[in-house]
């Protein structure tokens, strides 16, 4: 066991953080009902409920229960309840039956979190506890509870755009976004380096940092826009076969998709579900809600590509990791996901986290492709150059768009 690093050097700074990030969560739920809570609307969507509840479960499993002697855990059936997919912690509710839970209550999770907190802090506020080894599980925690932040606003607006009186979940919309100008930010290529620098927290799946080897390239300089895919249905880009991927196109015919996730049409007028309920379509925001093979179907019809997500990474190095919105939401960080060409998969020289924290990451580097970048609703300081996020081909609930990429000239 490591010893106790002195409590002027992490003690406060972490706590403080521990304490922030916790407090946003509940934020997060301020304005949904009990009722708003519970509900899963699909198989991939968590109720709100199950996020405040999962995300302290990692704090009492990773950490109190391994580590605090004597610990007793707060109810005997919430480490099946709120177990996600660590098959070495034991046997799991089934994620699909998630919103059947009414028990525990919303009111009964909060006080789970409150008793998990106050026993955790107590705990640390002794600075011979928090050695280094705690320490990275807390920081590891908190990243993780960033994470289904996120998700937790992901997944209420899918319950949300099922409910027939569309609520809002906010009541502040962003303003209309302007034109930008499109252009191409060209790279000679080279050898390179990617990955994570060991300077700060990162998630074992961005290291090691290595070298690769990239042709010239260039990304585009804006996202792709609302009226740019207006144009790509207008002509016929989801009748299209050419366009497609044989699986794109099979998920295409089988579920009839004619638009994005939450577009709709009323009165011949193009709509979208927001965070803000139902809203014009607002041409020249990016296009949000598509999936990996709506990305690749519109680059073929665009005469272009997805990037590589290390050509993304170079290019991206020099923009500003910032959580700041650009007035035309075409920005590297801050705006939406972008999908990249790249299947997720270790970098050379991966090692997954010991124990049971190695099921974290690498046990799902299979069939899922690379999203860079950060979305709005990422939480702030929770973006990074080298963040790996990986979804399914045809998954879209998620805040995606794409940024168009294409081989330069090497004349």
């Amino acid at each position: 066991m490591p010893k106790a690093q002195a409590a002027s050097s992490i003690q406060p700074t972490l706590l403080q953080s521990y304490t922030r990030v916790r407090q946003f969560s509940e934020q997060l739920c301020e304005t949904l009902t009990a009722e708003d809570a519970c509900i899963q609307s699909m198989p991939d969507v968590s109720p709100s409920k199950w996020h405040l509840a999962h995300t302290t479960w990692f704090f009492e499993q990773f950490i109190l229960a391994e580590s605090r002697k004597g610990y007793q855990p707060f109810h005997p059936q919430y480490a099946y309840l709120f177990n996600s997919y660590y098959i070495s912690k034991g046997e799991r509710h089934a994620r699909p039956e998630r919103g059947l839970l009414s028990r525990p209550t919303l009111q009964d999770i909060r006080q789970y979190r409150h008793a998990i907190d106050q026993q955790l802090l107590e705990w640390l506020s002794d600075p011979e506890a928090l050695t280094d080894e705690i320490a990275g599980l807390i920081t590891l925690g908190l990243n993780h509870e960033q994470q289904h932040q996120e998700l937790l606003l992901m997944d209420i607006k899918h319950v949300f755009s099922c409910n027939p009186l569309l609520p809002r979940y906010s009541e502040q919309a962003p303003p209309p976004a302007e034109p930008i100008t499109p252009g191409w930010q060209e790279h000679p290529g080279g050898l390179i380096d990617i990955g994570h620098t060991d300077k700060g927290f990162a998630f074992d799946n961005e290291q090691p940092r290595h070298k690769v080897w990239l042709e010239p390239f260039a990304l585009a300089s804006q996202l792709v826009s609302n009226g740019n895919w207006l144009a790509f249905i207008e002509d016929g880009g989801y009748e299209t076969a050419s366009l497609w991927l044989s699986e794109g196109w099979d998920w295409c015919q089988q579920q009839t998709v004619k638009a994005p996730l939450y577009w709709q049409k009323e009165g011949g007028q193009w709509m979208e579900f927001t965070l803000h309920g139902l809203q014009s379509l607002d041409p020249h925001r990016p296009v949000c809600h598509i999936n990996y093979f709506e990305a690749a179907a519109y680059a073929e019809w665009a005469g272009a590509r997805l990037p590589r997500e290390t050509e993304w990474e170079t290019l991206a190095r020099h923009k500003p990791c910032t959580h700041a919105l650009h007035p035309n939401g075409h920005d590297f960080f801050g705006q939406l996901w972008q999908w990249t060409a790249s299947p997720y998969q270790a970098y050379p020289g991966f090692k997954a986290l010991p124990g049971s924290l190695g099921e974290y990451n690498g046990k799902f580097m299979a069939s899922q492709m690379v999203l860079r970048g950060s979305a709005c609703i990422t939480p702030p300081g929770h973006e990074r150059l080298t963040y790996r996020n990986f979804f399914y081909p045809h998954q879209r609930w998620q805040f995606a768009g794409l940024r168009l990429a294409r081989d330069s000239s090497t004349d």
